[in-house]
This record gives C-alpha cells, structure tokens and sequence, in this order.
C-alpha cells in the first residue's frame, strides 16, 4: 500500500523531520545504526539504533517512489554491470546501470548471475524509459506520489548503445528481448570491459556505504536499503530537477518537500 501524505508518519513518537534527517544521513553516509544513535543523543535525543533501522526499512523505498518523478532526463548511452552484496553472508547480484555521464539509470538486487536475471533488469530498465521528459513535473507543482502505475518510471530515452563486460549472460538476454520486440533490432551491444569503467568506479559509492553494516540479513531488508543508497545517490549526483550536484542544502529540503513538510 503506498503511504499517503496524511499517513505517512502517523503514530510516530518523534517528529518527521527528525525521522528524515536520520534516514537521510544513514543512506548518504557511511555510517552505522549505532553511529547514528550516538550523533543523535549528543544532540539530546535518545533514538535507539533499532528504531533507525525501522525507518530506513519504512521510509527508503518511500523516498524512492516520490523522487523517481521528478528525476532529470539521461542519454542514450547505457553502461551495465553488476556488483557484489553479501546477503545473510550469501553473496548476491546488483544490477546497475548508468549513461555516459555517470546518472544512474536504473538498478536490480538479484539472488543469481545468469541470463534471466539480465533479463530481468533489462526488462525492469527498458519499462523505466515509458516516461518522456516532456512529462515531468517540478517538485513545486507534484509533491504526492503517483498512484498510476507509471509511479516508477524515470525519465530517460531508449538505449542506443548498451555496454557491457564479458559476461556471457548479457548477449542471450538482449537476443531474447530483441526476438519479443522488447528492445529495438538497432540497439548495440558492445562487450568492451575498458567502456565500462566508469560504471565500476561507481559501485564504490555504493560498497563504501553497505562497510559499516557488515551485511544484510534478509533479501527483503537488503532492497528497501538499496534503494534508498541509490536514490540519495542520484540526489548527489544532481539527478533530480532543481536540484545541483553538491548542493547539500537544497538536497535536505527536496527529502523535506517530498514528504510535505515545509523546511
């Protein structure tokens, strides 16, 4: 059930900005529950580290879906790889995708490396394209999630170019698109693995931040934290209309707006 604005922090004992400034820090930051819990009493404020967690599981994947609307337009260049996330100490696949620019296109958490989980996000990534840019909305005038099912689409065009490393899964997976008509006869696939750099310095964002917690303990927990590392990831990256690269301050009152609180 998507959260309302009305509902959304119903029966919280803390206030929603305090919630937001946690969750934000925790997905931006390469912190710890506890870490957080520490920075937050010297503040006065006595939040247990577990009480974190919960909001990062409860307003993460939240955070996701009201942002995905307003997301900038990319190119037609796409850079696809997949990184290592340890899961209940079993070593699990995320897929991840960027443009020639280093925006993040769209991302996949799969339990297995093989030609259906390719597959699967290509199809998840190629849906994101449903979306034109001429369609989006600044945040001043769309500030409730969307409740159609285009709320996950994201602003982008249709691949040109798909560059990938050697893995053998890719070709089969982009053949069987291609034969359903899912993806267009002219689109590229080039297994280059120097083109790809820029995807794999990437994936150091991402790894620095999962460090501290040494892990996930379910698939479950593991996606809805993912998703909010690479939202807020996107927010640094100035992804998000209105919003620049490193603009710290403005990124803190876009959380704040999406939420409907007034910063």
């Amino acid at each position: 059930m998507v959260l309302t604005m009305q509902n959304v922090f119903k029966w919280c004992y803390f206030q929603a900005d305090i919630i937001l400034l946690c969750v934000r820090w925790y997905l931006r930051y390469s912190l710890s529950y506890r870490d957080l819990e520490e920075m937050m009493m010297e503040r006065g404020l006595h939040v247990d580290h577990t009480t974190i967690y919960r909001w990062v599981q409860r307003y993460a994947p939240e955070l996701e879906k009201r942002t995905r609307p307003h997301l900038k337009a990319c190119n037609n260049s796409w850079k696809v790889d997949e990184t290592y996330i340890k899961v209940r100490n079993v070593w699990m696949y995320l897929y991840r995708a960027v443009d020639s620019d280093g925006n993040i296109l769209e991302f996949l958490l799969r339990p297995t490396r093989d030609a259906e989980s390719a597959k699967c996000f290509f199809v998840k990534a190629l849906a994101s394209t449903a979306r034109s840019a001429s369609q989006a909305c600044p945040i001043s005038e769309q500030m409730a999630p969307p409740t159609t099912p285009t709320d996950t689409t994201i602003i982008t065009s249709i691949p040109r170019v798909i560059n990938v490393d050697k893995n053998a899964a890719y070709p089969k997976a982009i053949a069987e698109l291609k034969v359903t008509g899912m993806l267009a006869q002219h689109v590229e696939l080039r297994q280059v693995k120097y083109l790809n750099n820029l995807i794999e310095q990437d994936h150091r964002f991402l790894k620095r931040l999962t460090k501290p917690g040494m892990g996930f303990f379910s698939f479950e927990t593991a996606w809805r934290t993912i998703q909010g590392f690479e939202v807020m990831n996107m927010l640094r990256k100035g992804q998000v209309q209105g919003v620049n690269k490193g603009d710290v301050q403005r990124q803190a009152t876009l959380v704040a707006r999406l939420f409907g609180i007034v910063a």
